[in-house]
């Protein structure tokens, strides 16, 4: 059933699937499709939703991803408000009140596993493990749990824990680490300069040892290590994700239709596999990039095929 897939994921323009994204779906076989605030209006309309995407694919467990951190990045905005449950807020709590921290922030994500649940959703892109770091741009900002990569690092291991047992899973993000960048990775390609000996001390740092089944990448140049490409077309940089992070399980692009990368939808794809990511993540449903990102990708390896099958495990 999923061997057939290929190895991207899309995202879609509206309310319901139009017929071109239904003969897409059925045509092309993406890996997953991913929601936002455009895909949202109701609980039942987004169940009736993704309902449809899963009849599309005959499985109850087709991988459907979501951003809902919390705070400014929330998809359910016209479901619910969480403006004030930033990350910044529970890391905030993690080092100053343990106790409160462990109620409220398992109040937080076993709310928002259920209403994940209730809209047909099975993958969150959380947790932000990218450290806040002063002066740089504030795309990241209260979405990191904190400046100290030991909190930032346990606060990732309880946020993976606590959807996991509420059967989601969660994709970490932006590996190697996206705090040091000083413009937004939407717009422009972000530079770091640090050493490797400081980034694994410090950036990197966070993203050791979790226990999620999904990484998303950064578009991010480490100067240090790759001075052309950032690390979704960085074979030195998966390499380092591999080896040095010790990262074993699907490595998810970021969206190949931002700014950072400056090649062409089909250079971008054909670059992200050649690097050794594992998917590639495009989120602007232009049907017309969607059908070039489709063309270049790959079937899914018998890689993919384990590791989602052991994400499937948690969902039951």
């Amino acid at each position: 059933m999923i061997k057939n897939r290929k190895a991207f994921i899309v995202g879609l323009k509206s309310y319901k699937l139009s017929n071109k994204e239904k003969l897409f779906l059925k045509q092309h076989k993406p890996w997953g499709v991913i929601l936002f605030s455009r895909n949202i209006k109701s609980i039942k309309q987004t169940k009736a939703l993704t309902d449809n995407i899963k009849i599309i694919f005959k499985d109850s467990n087709y991988p459907i991803l979501i951003d809902q951190e919390g705070g400014r990045v929330n998809r359910l905005g016209k479901i619910i408000s969480f403006d004030n449950l930033t990350s910044e807020y529970f890391g905030d709590l993690f080092e100053s009140d343990i106790k409160k921290l462990n109620i409220i922030y398992k109040l937080f994500i076993d709310k928002t596993s259920y209403l994940l649940k209730l809209i047909g959703v099975n993958l969150n892109t959380v947790p932000v493990l990218d450290l806040k770091i002063k002066g740089s741009s504030k795309i990241i900002g209260n979405r990191s749990f904190s400046k100290n990569k030991n909190t930032v690092s346990k606060m990732g291991d309880m946020c993976i824990k606590f959807f996991h047992e509420n059967s989601i899973g969660t994709i970490i993000k932006h590996i190697p680490g996206h705090g040091l960048a000083k413009v937004d990775s939407h717009n422009f390609t972000p530079i770091v300069n640090k050493s490797l000996k400081y980034l694994i001390k410090n950036d990197f740092y966070p993203f050791k040892n979790k226990g999620s089944y999904f990484a998303m990448t950064g578009h991010i140049i480490y100067k240090k290590i790759d001075k052309l490409n950032p690390a979704t077309h960085s074979k030195k940089i998966i390499q380092l994700i591999r080896k040095k992070i010790g990262f074993k399980n699907i490595l998810i692009s970021d969206d190949l239709s931002m700014k950072s990368l400056k090649g062409d939808i089909k250079t971008n794809t054909i670059k992200t596999f050649e690097s050794g990511c594992n998917i590639a993540l495009h989120c602007n449903a232009n049907l017309n990039e969607m059908k070039i990102i489709a063309n270049n990708s790959p079937l899914i390896s018998n890689f993919i095929v384990k590791k989602t099958s052991e994400f499937y495990k948690i969902l039951s």
